[in-house]
């Protein structure tokens, strides 16, 4: 492996037209918006139209980061999906993408890290770049949870949304000190059945709801999130007052709120979008990084860490110099 950087050199995202509100749910289940703003500081998440499918939410966030890069398709010779909701269970939806796209030559595949799944990618992404497996990246953050929630258990299905985000991933120009500087990935496959599905192919042959305890997560999630964000700090010789902007797992506002205090930053560092977008699996961080960049917060030469965690459990960090 080489010394060379990989830069982010755009970001794109998409969701869903419908967007139902809390007191929309509250039509379906006992819940109210007061109880699920007062638990996870959502407010509203987007829902997938009848019809559209994880890759057409893809493809349109790809599309907008090439659009926004001032690239084609062409221009890429390699693209990651990482999603726990695939159009099928094959292939992979990132072929499905790249069908879309109009790509035909390279490479495309799918990771599954659930929650985790976008940082998996951009640390998959980086290792092919270095290695001269690739020479330009399209990362994809994508789901549609919707799918597989179980409507009437008001626990899950209130924390849950739509989305895809994306981002080109590319070599930086000699000299140019900036991109991916360190990532560390963990898992730890004991936690299985604290957030999982109870179905798939092979158990029940049925796609299966998600189900999830709440308090136990919760109990991980910060320990696990301040874990990695320390290892890349400590990789990279920086300290938490170097960071510009933290961009974590838009989950729950608790526990971002909970790994910030403990990590010792100023909420003004943290970009939070679970208030709008819910929790969008392995679309939450790209969608979160794509609101802090339209908007102006992380601007280029920022030091930027993103972060995740989810079923499995896995969790992982990256830092990147914007």
């Amino acid at each position: 492996m080489t010394d060379q950087k990989n830069i982010i050199r755009s970001v794109g995202a998409y969701l869903p037209a419908r967007v139902m509100t809390n007191d929309d749910l509250a039509k379906l289940v006992d819940t109210s918006d007061e109880w699920i703003q007062q638990r996870t500081g959502i407010k509203q998440r987007h829902i997938a139209a009848e019809g559209e499918n994880t890759s057409d939410l893809a493809a349109a966030a790809g599309h907008k980061a090439l659009e926004n890069a001032g690239l084609e398709i062409a221009d890429v010779d390699l693209i990651v999906v990482a999603t726990t909701t695939p159009d099928m269970t094959f292939p992979a939806t990132a072929a499905v993408v790249q069908q879309k796209l109009g790509m035909h030559h390279g490479a495309a595949f799918d990771i599954q890290a659930v929650c985790s799944g976008f940082v998996y990618a951009v640390a998959t992404a980086d290792s092919y770049l270095k290695n001269g497996l690739a020479k330009r990246a399209l990362v994809i953050g994508a789901e549609t949870a919707s799918r597989i929630l179980d409507w009437n258990d008001r626990t899950t299905c209130v924390l849950f949304g739509d989305g895809a985000g994306a981002v080109i991933m590319e070599p930086a120009k000699p000299g140019e000190d900036r991109g991916v500087l360190a990532t560390a990935l963990r898992s730890d496959g004991q936690h299985w059945n604290k957030l999982y599905t109870d179905g798939g192919p092979s158990s029940t042959q049925s796609m299966g709801h998600i189900r999830m305890e709440g308090k136990e997560v919760f109990k991980h999630a910060v320990g696990m999130i301040t874990d990695v964000v320390y290892k890349v700090l400590e990789d990279t010789g920086h300290t938490i007052d170097d960071l510009d902007w933290f961009v974590p797992h838009q989950a729950n506002k608790r526990i971002i709120d909970g790994a910030g205090q403990k990590l010792g930053l100023p909420p003004e560092k943290v970009v939070v979008t679970v208030d709008r977008h819910a929790n969008t699996s392995a679309a939450s961080v790209p969608l979160a990084l794509n609101t802090a960049v339209a908007d102006g917060r992380i601007k280029r030469g920022d030091l930027v860490m993103i972060e995740a965690m989810g079923g499995g459990f896995t969790w992982g960090a990256s830092l990147i110099r914007w």
